[in-house]
């Protein structure tokens, strides 16, 4: 599948879809959930991030459980805005994953979404940095898949 833009993708959900938000690391992939009525973005859980073989029969699953009409990966933007070897990879990533799960998905800019939740995490909630590692990629993909939510409703 290719890649769409954010606003003609929420245009291919039907009505009881949602949407799998993820946040693909070096190591982990943060992975959130929109509700049905696609305006709330809860983190959902972390896969180890290993053989595409083995994340994509992962994510296919969750896929099934929870009804998945699209997919929002993270784009690593550098910080001026411009289109890196991070962000390059993190799009090859999700058109390879898209393809593969048969899901369209588009690309959502997560420019510092893991230092928000990081300074959430510390000034808010009081996390200790053991249970913050624990958490922080799939709030991630939460503040990102939030993003995409707001940005995109009518």
């Amino acid at each position: 599948m290719t890649l769409f833009n954010p606003k003609e993708l929420r245009a291919l959900l039907k009505p009881a879809d949602r949407v799998l938000g993820l946040d693909p690391g070096s190591r982990q992939i943060g992975v959130a959930l929109s509700d049905v009525s696609l305006m709330l973005a809860s983190p959902l859980t972390v896969l180890k991030r290993g053989k595409m073989a083995v994340n994509v029969k992962e994510l296919a699953a969750l896929c099934t459980q929870f009804q998945i009409g699209a997919l929002v990966v993270g784009l690593p933007m550098s910080l001026d805005g411009s289109f890196g070897p991070a962000a390059r990879a993190a799009s090859d990533w999700a058109k390879d994953i898209s393809d593969r799960l048969e899901c369209p998905a588009a690309m959502w800019d997560e420019r510092l979404s893991s230092s928000a939740v990081n300074r959430f995490l510390i000034q808010e909630a009081d996390m200790t940095r053991k249970r913050r590692h624990e958490v922080v990629d799939k709030m991630a993909a939460a503040y990102t898949l939030q993003g995409w939510l707001d940005a995109t409703a009518s």
